[in-house]
């Protein structure tokens, strides 16, 4: 992964560069097309909310990186965001300047579409109402090789990224041959700063210009898109090569429509795992909410085979998704109610909200099935960005992972309908009714081998033990609704109930 991504990316990030415009000073005066980019969502972790740079090409347009307009809930390519804001022609991130909204995103490319995203790394935003700064002009071709560039931004200025400068700084380099960039795209790219890396952007750069001179003026050449490598320069992209989506866009005369946003209400997006708000059948509207999971998404140590973690401390938060996948309500998890991931692989956490406040907020609370998943019922898997088909095509006696077993758990039928992904665990399998939760996803085998950690294993009614790459399976939880009481409360010794204890014994691993 190579972008210099927009905060909330850059957390899920292991190796990303985290100096900003490395060998540069501060802006002695303001740009008046420049801005710094402040979403509301995702937050960056900064107090002054810059996330990325922005260059004004017209009164109601500014232009940015394509994967600063990516961290939309849905991953849109167009499409109308929330809390986005723009600071115009100041050199500081919090004063001066026009402060503005943002009301509509257009992305050149995502990961997803066919030829790639690198070299294509832009995007349009429209503003609500129009600025009074004066616009730059895109170059009129590619800057060649040692032309001189100027580069600027806000990004972090220290290695732990804990320094945010909130004055503009700019360095003035060199367009570097595209071979001085290792990790560079073979065209649509610029290869921008020093060879060593002692001049380049880095982290929250993203969007931010290279300007080349016109006269006494400037132009815009590229834009942020991200590192070139370790030591090495700053990949941009270049703009020039795409003015006429740019100008397309801008003039009206081709303008892409609004992208098709799934309906992912009442997704949680729980930071690696995906969660949803349910309610057993003896429910009452004044009881604390309850959140499901799998058992392997709690924080901290997982329950042990054979055992469960029961009444725990917990706090965590747990933001509500709206229809377009935005934060409606966020809760928190204020203790983990139960977690196992014997017999079956899932957690029950309590929030601070009862049903009836978080009814009158407007947030989605899905029904907690009392009967299990059969062979052939339709499923749809609600992840945060998406809802998933995924039928049920068998009921797999023993499933067996890395020393747990899980009993009775869903195989879902093969196809491209229903491809989960590392990072979907915990999403709620609903009915028909889109209404009620009958199961929750839980893991797909990887690599094809048996019975190990990300690979989980079949075992038959006779011992027969399969592994098929690639498949995926869900976990009933129908047991859990056995197991609350009025009140909404956990009763294990409740007739009926089945789960497992916090030391129910051992699982023998194959």
């Amino acid at each position: 992964m190579r972008s210099l991504l927009l905060t909330a990316i850059l957390l899920l990030a292991t190796a990303l560069p985290t100096q900003a415009i490395i060998g540069g000073v501060e802006s002695p005066v303001a740009y008046p097309f420049m801005g710094s980019f402040q979403p509301a969502y995702p937050a960056p972790p900064r107090p002054d909310g810059h996330g990325c740079g922005v260059e004004v090409l017209a009164p109601h347009w500014v232009l940015t990186a394509g994967h600063c307009a990516g961290k939309n809930p849905t991953d849109a390519k167009v499409g109308v965001p929330r809390g986005w804001k723009l600071r115009i022609g100041s050199l500081d991130t919090t004063s001066g300047g026009e402060v503005v909204e943002v009301d509509h995103y257009y992305r050149l490319a995502t990961s997803k579409d066919e030829g790639g995203f690198w070299g294509k790394d832009l995007a349009l935003l429209h503003l609500a109402t129009p600025v009074q700064a004066e616009p730059v002009r895109i170059a009129s071709a590619t800057p060649p090789e040692n032309s001189p560039v100027r580069i600027m931004g806000w990004g972090m200025t220290c290695e732990d990224g804990s320094c945010y400068p909130t004055r503009l700084r700019e360095a003035d380099t060199v367009v570097q041959p595209l071979s001085a960039c290792p990790s560079a795209a073979p065209t649509g790219e610029l290869c921008i700063g020093s060879r060593d890396g002692s001049v380049a952007a880095g982290n929250m750069d993203s969007g931010g210009p290279a300007l080349v001179r016109d006269g006494d003026g400037w132009t815009l050449a590229g834009v942020v898109s991200g590192p070139g490598g370790p030591n090495a320069p700053t990949l941009f992209t270049d703009v020039t090569r795409h003015a006429g989506w740019i100008n397309g866009i801008i003039s009206g005369t081709n303008v892409p429509p609004d992208d098709e946003i799934p309906n992912v209400e009442g997704a949680v997006d729980l930071n690696g795992c995906v969660g949803s708000v349910v309610r057993g059948p003896e429910a009452r509207e004044d009881d604390p909410a309850l959140l499901l999971t799998n058992g392997h998404c709690v924080h901290g140590e997982r329950p042990a085979p054979g055992t469960a973690l029961v009444d725990r401390p917990a706090d965590r938060p747990a933001p509500i998704a709206d229809r377009q996948g935005y934060p409606l309500v966020t809760a928190r998890a204020n203790r983990l109610v139960y977690a196992t991931m014997t017999g079956t692989d899932v957690a029950l956490y309590r929030l601070d909200r009862t049903y009836a406040q978080l009814a009158a907020e407007g947030a989605k609370v899905f029904r907690l099935t009392a009967d299990p998943v059969r062979a052939g019922d339709p499923l749809t898997l609600a992840y945060t960005s998406r809802r998933m088909a995924c039928s049920a095509e068998a009921i797999v006696p023993h499933l067996r992972e890395g020393g747990y077993q899980q009993d009775d758990s869903i195989r879902y039928a093969a196809g491209e309908a229903c491809t989960p992904w590392p990072g979907t665990s915990g999403s709620a399998l609903l009915a028909a009714d889109g209404s009620t939760v009958v199961g929750i996803h839980g893991t797909h085998n990887r690599d094809g081998a048996r019975c190990t950690d990300d690979n989980p294993c079949e075992v038959a009614g006779d011992g027969t033990v399969t592994a098929v790459r690639g498949r995926a399976y869900g976990q009933q939880v129908d047991l859990l609704s056995a197991c609350l009481t009025a009140g909404s409360r956990l009763d294990l010794s409740r007739a009926g109930c089945s789960l497992t204890g916090p030391g129910y014994g051992t699982i023998e691993s194959t």
